[in-house]
């Protein structure tokens, strides 16, 4: 398949994803930010209630002037608010802040509440959902004992798992899980916040004439992850976008898998081990 900056994957929500997002964790420009990116291209963002800027995000696509029904919005709850009522109420808070009717990912945004407050959590996702305010469910930083807690549960699989996904820190116990049970993983930290400078990652940059942060996205999109780049620069912004006019070899593919250090190359804060 031939893959465009349109490319979206179907969730088992029965609703469509964009396969790359735009991350605006620590963006203290958030609209202006947003709407540079939407200028390049990006329909979908990644945004938290934690990060404190749902607000911005919505501004940015009113004034976009594109239909809301164009863009993929993502929120989360934090392991602090964590509960079934204060997640209902934090529900409609994001709802109010971004000043729309739906949102089209909500995500658990890390596992620290413990398993009674998480399950909770996810059943007020559900219930929010099945009142229209939510249209997928999914969870970030999950590991395979979290995931399986609500199967066993007997809720409904999450349509997605955001967790850190880059060469040096590949998650593949996690990444199989979640493939096996139809799972769309999404990959924050896609660009290792920079830190690009290995000798087999600049060197595939300069044998495509392309920056080391595009060889990482493009990285993403081919192992069928979500990349959720992050950007307050224009340029980087619209670089980050422009992805699909070369296509990284087998054995290129091959040398950047074998950077993986599992968790030892984590470079946040990754916390998919949460008792």
């Amino acid at each position: 398949m031939t893959l465009t900056i349109e490319s979206r994957i179907r969730l088992v929500s029965g609703h469509t994803m964009p396969l790359l997002g735009f991350g605006v964790y620590q963006n203290y420009t958030t609209r202006t930010s947003v709407l540079e990116a939407i200028r390049a291209g990006f329909r979908h963002v990644d945004s938290a209630q934690a990060y404190r800027n749902e607000t911005a995000v919505g501004e940015a696509v009113r004034d976009s002037g594109i239909d809301r029904g164009e863009f993929f919005i993502t929120t989360k709850c934090i392991s602090k608010n964590h509960g079934y009522e204060s997640t209902l109420k934090g529900v409609d808070e994001s709802l109010a802040k971004f000043g729309f009717e739906y949102i089209d990912l909500f995500l658990i945004h890390d596992p620290h509440s413990g398993t009674q407050r998480r399950l909770a959590t996810y059943r007020a996702l559900q219930d929010a959902r099945d009142a229209g305010k939510i249209r997928s469910i999914g969870v970030s930083n999950y590991g395979i004992k979290h995931l399986e807690e609500i199967a066993d549960a007997k809720y409904d699989m999450p349509a997605v798992n955001q967790i850190e996904l880059h060469p040096f820190c590949q998650q593949r116990p996690i990444v199989d899980y979640c493939r096996e049970h139809s799972i769309v993983v999404q990959a924050y930290c896609p660009i290792i916040r920079g830190k690009m400078d290995h000798p087999i990652i600049q060197t595939i940059a300069q044998n495509h004439g392309r920056e080391a942060a595009q060889v990482l996205l493009r990285w993403s999109l081919q192992k069928g992850f979500v990349p959720l780049p992050k950007s307050a620069t224009p340029e980087r912004i619209k670089s980050n976008a422009q992805l699909y006019d070369f296509e990284l070899e087998p054995e290129e593919m091959d040398q950047l898998d074998g950077l993986d250090r599992g968790k030892d190359g984590s470079i946040s804060w990754n916390p998919v081990d949460a008792s």
